[in-house]
């Protein structure tokens, strides 16, 4: 994938599709450690340890539509090219946790690419639920986006009204290029 966004994407939907009512996203960069971290945690159904053995082979998927699952393999590899480390915790019945670290300086690491597009790609795809919480954060400044806040806001809006997601867009642009020009 040509951008770190549609990783997160394609990971956030595994979480949604994984039944998860809450769903957290980190990431980390630190220029001096020269690390980018990605953190998907969830509290979906979670994944048996069987599953969780097989699940970085592309030809692992529990899906019924295809015969394939790229998006955790493709991390993993992405990790690995990037002399980074990858792990993935779950447990049944009580979640998910994948870790992907990348060298923030390597080549082959993709830009971040469109993660303000991201955010609203899921909020229109899933209005209601789950509750997703993102936290963006360089070199020791961070900023946290959390849907629990929004809707409490809001009163009871669905997220997916075009005059919020206009909001979340510069809400989330503003904040992610505050942390950016520290």
């Amino acid at each position: 994938m040509p951008e770190l966004a549609m990783h997160i994407l394609d990971i956030v939907q595994n979480s949604i599709s994984a039944g998860a009512t809450k769903i957290e996203v980190l990431i980390r960069i630190d220029t001096v450690a020269d690390r980018l971290v990605l953190e998907v945690k969830d509290d979906g159904c979670g994944m048996s340890e069987e599953m969780v053995a097989r699940v970085t082979s592309p030809f692992t998927t529990s899906r019924t539509t295809r015969k394939v699952g790229l998006g955790i393999p493709l991390v993993k590899q992405l990790a690995d090219m990037t002399n980074g480390c990858f792990t993935l915790q779950s447990k049944v019945g009580e979640g998910t946790v994948l870790r992907a670290e990348f060298q923030f300086s390597h080549l082959d690491l993709p830009p971040m690419g469109d993660l303000v597009g991201t955010m609203q790609s899921l909020l229109i795809s899933a209005p209601e639920a789950p509750e997703f919480v993102l936290t963006y954060e360089k070199d020791g400044k961070s900023f946290v986006f959390d849907t629990r806040e929004v809707r409490a806001a809001l009163g009871g809006l669905p997220l997916n009204l075009p005059d919020v997601l206009a909001w979340v867009k510069d809400f989330l642009t503003e904040n992610i290029m505050e942390v950016e020009t520290q």
